[in-house]
């Protein structure tokens, strides 16, 4: 197979050169040049993206034609696709290329409930995983034309599949129009994929000498002045200059002498007119025919015009046949299409506005009873819907319901156009503004959710209201503003038994989850205890938020084995009864969360493999950042900082598509502790502005105290110990909060007690001392408060004993390298020699994570007590080769050298597949190759060459 498709490239490499005798193609070499360069690329196992732009006419269709056949030839499985302006349905051009690729024809199922789940992951993944099983095989190449049609969740599948996939050989040619609105979702994704390295190509016109080159192709024949002249008024557009080559030469109006092309008489027509004159040359049945072939879109059933002009397909055979003569339509294998969006365009406008708008509305019937679903009548009914046609706003109404899951934006054009043309008086207008809540909520836009919801609420009926309430709260929760949530949430509640139960207990979760955000978890306890006491009342969806909050509650008390009872019964009750699916990731995340703060890694990774899964099941796209964030925080914590770093990275990036999420945060912290562990202050001063600056008007969970911890942490980096107490003045002045800070983070124990001593201010140390060791006390069954206590009260009484024993005890590398150093210092003077060990124990802690800071610091201890290491940090690590990998970098390495795709990987490591994609670039750029072909070359010969390899038997 592998000789046949290199002996098959082999036979078309001469095509970048033959690409001049193309009509209609001169003068674009150095535009053909980077996509054959990218094919070859391919062939050696490196994948790329091609972007294409330019007005109509300019050959971007002949471009990946080309592309397709070529790598056809060469052996490629190559898949085509093509947005169209009259075709909603999502994902459309992606599944039609993919199919042709891969044969896999990718289904939908979709879970509906009150509050519609969203799946757009789940459909991306779906489309993602039969293509990355191809491109593991050999090179592939997927051609998208005319994207400036594409669907919202198709522009979200590119993104993230060109990121999935990019250390695969899957070459992308994508296509737009030019002119496309700035900051445009299609404008974003073009920039971004051009800052990963995507040539962009631009068809301008063309000049002088490729005008006549493309006059000379078509008539066999060096053209006259007069002749380029009139070739001339195709301003260098090739489609319309060989559409007017074509009409004057069928006029006679082309003599051809002794080589040489020149006019024998004027042009009977003007270019404005050379496109109007091949349809006026139709009669009157083919003229008809394709009047409705346009009205309904440049692909086409020919079912479809048949049942529009009102007669049988069989009586439309002569009609179609004229049309194809003309070079109007084509035929494909199940459907007919324009030749040119152009040509449909000129025959749309010998439609007068009326007429057109009138075929819309019969197309928008006539597709609503042919069609099992309402997405195809859509637009025609969005371009012809009058207010008041109660059938037309029917239909978008389920058209919107349909795509809602997988394409909110364009559920929201739709409910969005229904609302503009319904009556005030429509008892369905509410349901109708409930969903266009909801699908602004999920697709990042929350002002304008919030903005709908408001203004609709000051006119809806007593009886709509709490929907649009309980869509209200839930667009405010996700937009970082939980006080209104629960403002919005008690108002549903307090309108007593007259709201439906399933209602109430959406309420009721969003008061908890507001609650929980704000961390005043404990003045809603006393509901949550009403709810468990009555638990038939209120339904799973609310027993399960009140398991949540008074498992907050508990925390804050110190009980940590009461918290994980709560939170364990609300992953119970999330698996197995019915809670809305918008909230049932919720218990599991928790569960992780809880884990980690006690130290127990294995767990809390179970329990995020459990989170991330339930999010994937769900599609709880607009949750899909979390997980990386989570990861990145375990990876902090066992000290793992290069995955702490690229997982904090990795989130972030995702959290930028969705317009920014709550959660990054967490993101930015992370990235900010790492960059001073490394000694990078300034970059970590950067990442705390970046918090303070983007997100001053949020209420996150924990949000304010991962904020003020990150700015702490840099503020006593700088050696500004008073400014760093300045900001934890809530936690040294609050003992509910200072004793959620020792349950939530215990090694902040130790650096709490060291800071308060640095500062000079003993009675705050002792505080914390107390308040740990009265954790400790309280939940002897979790070891990781008992080594915060000993590290606290170690420092405070200077007392080797309990500082040793932190250090053998902290589960957290960074906290044991910690309690390491702080023995030292406490030793030095009395046993110098023990000091010294405690030292090295923490220098080789600190230099093992990447620790530099740290480890700069204790190597000067050190050098103090006249022991002097060699100065060996990460830092050391080469720039280039495979000593310079990381040992995710590695490990990730190995399994793709075995063969396993992203995503296997991903679940082998407990990653994401976006972040493998990430690795794999980083292992590229060190190993000085492109190609997962290579990385296993590579691979083996490394194993040749190590002893006890295949090479030494």
């Amino acid at each position: 197979m592998a000789d046949a498709s290199s002996h098959a490239w082999a036979a078309t490499r001469g095509l970048d050169s033959e690409v001049s005798s193309w009509p209609g193609w001169r003068g674009r070499a150095r535009e053909w040049s980077l996509v054959v360069e990218a094919l070859r690329a391919a062939r050696d196992g490196q994948g790329s993206v091609v972007l294409v732009e330019g007005s109509a006419g300019t050959g971007k269709s002949v471009l990946l034609a080309r592309a397709a056949d070529t790598a056809t030839c060469a052996g490629f499985p190559t898949g085509r696709g093509a947005a169209d302006e009259l075709d909603l349905a999502p994902l459309s051009p992606l599944r039609d290329a993919i199919r042709q690729i891969t044969g896999v024809v990718e289904t939908d199922v979709a879970e509906r409930g009150p509050m519609p789940v969203d799946l757009r992951l789940a459909a991306v993944r779906r489309l993602t995983e039969p293509l990355e099983k191809r491109a593991a095989e050999g090179p592939v190449l997927v051609a998208l034309d005319d994207l400036q049609w594409a669907d919202p969740l198709t522009l979200l599948a590119l993104r993230c599949m060109t990121l999935d996939l990019g250390a695969y050989p899957c070459v992308w040619v994508l296509s737009r129009a030019s002119g496309p609105v700035p900051g445009s979702t299609l404008d974003r994704l073009y920039g971004r994929l051009e800052r990963d390295g995507a040539p962009r190509i631009t068809l301008g016109a063309l000049d002088e000498r490729a005008v006549a080159e493309v006059v000379a192709d078509v008539l066999g024949a060096e053209p006259e002045p007069d002749l380029l002249a009139v070739a001339a008024l195709a301003e260098g557009n090739p489609f319309r200059l060989v559409e007017i080559l074509d009409r004057v030469k069928s006029d006679g109006a082309i003599e051809v002498s002794g080589g040489r092309a020149r006019m024998a008489s004027e042009p009977r027509t003007g270019v404005r007119t050379i496109l109007r004159r091949r349809i006026d040359g139709l009669s009157p049945p083919a003229r008809e025919l394709v009047q409705a072939a346009a009205v309904l879109g440049r692909t086409f059933a020919v079912a479809d015009v048949a049942a529009l002009l009102g007669r049988p397909a069989g009586a439309l055979t002569g009609a179609l046949d004229e049309a194809v003569s003309a070079g109007l339509l084509l035929t494909g294998p199940d459907q007919m299409s324009f030749r040119h969006e152009l040509l449909r365009g000129a025959v749309t406008e010998t439609l007068s506005p009326p007429i057109r708008l009138a075929l819309h509305r019969e197309a928008g019937q006539m597709l609503l009873d042919s069609r099992g679903s309402a997405v195809p009548a859509a637009p025609h009914l969005i371009l012809s819907a009058r207010p008041g046609d109660v059938r037309a706003i029917r239909g978008l109404d389920r058209a919107a319901a349909e795509v809602l899951s997988f394409s909110p934006q364009t559920a929201v054009d739709l409910s969005t156009r229904a609302l503009e043309i319904s009556d005030p008086a429509d008892p369905d207008r509410w349901e109708r503004v409930a969903v266009a809540v909801h699908a602004l909520t999920v697709t990042g836009r929350s002002p304008e959710a919030i903005r709908l919801a408001h203004e609709s609420l000051v006119s809806a009926p007593p009886a709509a209201a709490p929907r649009l309430r309980c869509a209200l709260a839930y667009a405010l929760l996700l937009s970082g503003r939980p006080s209104e949530a629960v403002a919005e949430a008690e108002r549903v509640l307090a309108a007593g038994e007259g709201v439906p139960g399933e209602l109430r207990g959406v309420a009721e979760s969003a008061l908890y989850l507001g609650l929980l955000a704000l961390g005043r978890f404990w003045t809603g306890r006393r509901r949550a205890e009403a709810a468990l006491a009555d638990p038939a009342r209120c339904g799973d969806t609310a027993l399960a938020g009140a398991h949540l909050l008074l498992a907050q509650c508990a925390l804050a008390d110190g009980k940590v084995a009461d918290s994980f009872e709560h939170v364990n019964e609300a992953v119970r009750i999330a698996s197995t009864g019915s809670v809305e699916p918008v909230e049932r990731p919720y218990p599991r995340m928790l569960l992780y969360k809880n884990h980690k703060f006690m130290g127990r890694y294995d767990e809390a990774e179970l329990a995020l493999r459990a989170f991330t899964q339930e999010i994937e099941r769900l599609g709880q796209y607009v949750h899909s950042p979390q997980p990386s964030f989570f990861r990145a925080g375990l990876s902090l914590a066992a000290g793992r900082l290069d995955d702490a770093v690229t997982e904090a990275q990795e989130g972030l990036l995702f959290s930028e598509e969705l317009g920014g999420n709550g959660c990054d945060l967490a993101g930015l912290y992370v990235l900010a502790v790492v960059a001073v562990r490394r000694g990078d202050l300034d970059t970590a001063a950067r990442y705390v502005d970046r918090w303070r600056t983007a997100h001053t008007d949020r209420e996150i969970l924990h949000g304010a105290a991962w904020g003020r911890w990150a700015r702490a942490v840099v503020a006593e980096a700088r050696g500004d110990l008073h400014g760093a107490m300045d900001l934890l003045h809530p936690v040294h002045t609050d003992a509910r909060e200072l004793r959620w800070t020792l349950v939530v983070e215990p090694l902040t124990a130790g650096w709490l007690t060291r800071l308060a001593l640095a500062a000079g201010d003993r009675r705050r140390a002792e505080q914390v001392a107390r308040a740990a060791e009265a954790l400790a006390r309280d939940n002897a069954a979790y070891p990781a408060l008992a080594a915060a206590a000993d590290h606290a009260r170690g420092l405070v009484e200077a007392d080797p004993e309990a500082l040793e024993r932190a250090a053998d005890a902290h589960p957290d590398p960074w906290g044991r390298a910690s309690a390491a150093e702080d023995l030292g210092v406490a030793l030095i003077g009395d046993c110098d020699q023990r000091a010294a060990r405690a030292l090295e124990r923490a220098l080789d802690g600190y230099e093992g994570m990447g620790a530099l800071r740290d480890a700069a610091r204790v190597r000067a201890r050190l050098r103090a007590l006249g022991v002097h290491r060699r100065h060996w940090t990460t830092a050391e690590r080469p720039n280039e080769g495979w000593e310079s990998l990381t040992g995710t970098e590695r490990a990730v390495a190995a399994l793709v050298a075995e063969g396993l795709t992203n995503r296997q990987a991903a679940a082998r490591m407990f990653l994401s597949p976006h972040t493998v994609s990430t690795h794999l670039r980083h292992i590229f750029a060190k190993l000085g190759i492109a190609s997962r072909v290579e990385l296993a070359r590579l691979a083996a010969e490394r194993r040749l060459a190590e002893p006890g390899g295949d090479g030494d038997a």
